[in-house]
Parts: structure tokens; C-alpha cells; sequence
């Protein structure tokens, strides 16, 4: 399924694809698309409803967030290799592991706030994924049973909070506006091969950030075995899982995201963002 959540800010309802490709509104089955309801077992009875019976939305309503209140928003930094090179870095031995806010979630289309004294806002396309049921110590073999399904997420990052304040990512990855997700929330049998998927990123309809999943150093599978043995995920937590090459950052001379830029973004299966840059 394609699931995703539509309406004005603090006012979206749960909503669904239909096979003809109409929105059709889930809200006289779940209230929202959150922990509450990011399970299997919801997932198991919205499978078996037949959406041509519920009210079409308007397809031209605002997308929000595909998922909202999160327990938990993690992120992988440094995930593909010419990503890590362009940046500076090594490519790492183990997964680069941070905090975003669940508070910098916005919906896919809503403008990215550059905020005051920001000199330096990137972007990174990324894919999400969003755990289905506890997970704790999870075997790699396992992984996908653990998840319920997959997003497009925009890491954005002010690259001077992030790296010349001191202390960890976090500051420079949880601004207000610095987590753009969905416009879907894909259900992982919707994807053949959740290791081969492109990723794309333009600004201005210039082609800056271009990868595959096949290119990451730790793939879904990894991660998640990795992180729970840490760390004990609960349905509805996020993890974004790192951007290939192509950012601002890596750019020479660097080139970051400025008051009226556009980006676009696609990855194969999950859709597309298309988001106005404004100064605060």
C-alpha cells in the first residue's frame, strides 16, 4: 500500500492509493498515520478493506508528513562511499548513527525554512524506513520483518552547525524544517528490490545528487540488525539511512541552499518532493 496523510498543518487525515491511483480517506478506520497505528496488524485490516468504498480526497489537498509524533528519528551519516569522500571523510567501519528531531518533520512539498544565522543549508536525498513492531536485537536475516515500510527523506543540514559548533550532528540536522518525509509511506511489498533503487536530487532543475541503494556501505538489512543490537526500536520509529554523492558540501567551491531555490527529489517507487527554499 501507499499510505499518506492529507490536509492543512495539524489537520492532515490518514489516506490511501487506490489501485486507480485516487486518495481515499482511511480516517473511519485509523485516526492517523502514527505509533498508534504503524502496525502490522492495522496493516493487516487496511489490506483487506476495499478503498473504492471510502470518501476520495482531493488530490490537489496539501501532503503532509507521511507519518507524525515519532518516538524516535534516527539518521546514518556517511553511508555512501564517494558521499563520505566528497565531504572529507572516510568511508566508516561501523554505521555513523545521530539524532534528528522529531520535531524538524514537515510534509514533502512544505517550504525549508533557511533559519537566522544559517550561512551554510544542504540537502540529502535519502530513503527512510519506518519499524513496524518492536525490534530488539534483531538478526540481519530477520531485518524485514521488522519493517513496515518506506519513505523519502530530506536530510537537510546546516553544515556549519553541524561541524564548527562543536559536539554532535544533531544541532545541525533538527531544525524546524530539516526533516522533510514522504510524500508516501510505501509498504515494503510494494518494492521489488528495496537494494536497487535510484535516487535523484535537483536545485533549480540542475541535476546535483544522483545514487542507487546497491552503492550504500551498510544496507537496510545491516542497519537494522546493528541499531537493535544498541538500541531497542518501536513501531513508528524512523530511520533515514544516508544520501549518496552530490551535496552542496561537496561541491567546489561548496554551493548551499539559498532564499527561493527549489529542489525536486525522486526515488524509484516512493515518489517525488518539490520544495520552495525561503529565508525566515
Amino acid at each position: 500500500m501507499k499510505l499518506l496523510r492529507i490536509g492543512k498543518i495539524n489537520q492532515e487525515v490518514p489516506a490511501a492509493i487506490d489501485k486507480n491511483g485516487k486518495y481515499r480517506n482511511l480516517s473511519s478506520v485509523i485516526k492517523d498515520l502514527n505509533p498508534e497505528t504503524i502496525n502490522f496488524e492495522i496493516l493487516d485490516k487496511l489490506k483487506n478493506i476495499n478503498l473504492e468504498n471510502l470518501e476520495e480526497l482531493d488530490k490537489n489537498e496539501r501532503i503532509g508528513s507521511c507519518i507524525t509524533k515519532p518516538g524516535n528519528f534516527f539518521a546514518i551519516g556517511l553511508n555512501y562511499t564517494e558521499h563520505a569522500k566528497e565531504t572529507g571523510a572516510k568511508p566508516p567501519e561501523n554505521p555513523v548513527l545521530f539524532n534528528k528531531s522529531v520535531h524538524s518533520i514537515v510534509g514533502p512539498n512544505d517550504n525549508v525554512i533557511i533559519p537566522k544565522n544559517s550561512k551554510k543549508l544542504d540537502h540529502e536525498v535519502e530513503i527512510a524506513f519506518v519499524i513496524g513492531k518492536k525490534a530488539k536485537r534483531v538478526l540481519e536475516k530477520d531485518a524485514q520483518d521488522y519493517v513496515f515500510g518506506y519513505c523519502i527523506c530530506n536530510d537537510i543540514s546546516e553544515r556549519e552547525w553541524q561541524k564548527e559548533k562543536g559536539g554532535q550532528w544533531v544541532k545541525g540536522k533538527s531544525g524546524d524544517t530539516f526533516g522533510p518525509l514522504g510524500p508516501y509511506l510505501v509498504t515494503k511489498d510494494e518494492i521489488q528490490d528495496v537494494n536497487n533503487l535510484n535516487l535523484t536530487l535537483d536545485v533549480n532543475r540542475n541535476r546535483h545528487q544522483t545514487g542507487n541503494t546497491n552503492q550504500m556501505i551498510f544496507n537496510f538489512n545491516f542497519l537494522i540488525a546493528h541499531i537493535t543490537s544498541f538500541i531497542t526500536l518501536m513501531p513508528g520509529d524512523i530511520v533515514t539511512t544516508g544520501t549518496p554523492p552530490g551535496v552542496g558540501l561537496g561541491m567546489i567551491p561548496p554551493v548551499f541552499l539559498k532564499d527561493g531555490d527549489h529542489m525536486e527529489l525522486s526515488v524509484d517507487n516512493l515518489g517525488r518532493q518539490n520544495i520552495k527554499v525561503v529565508a525566515e
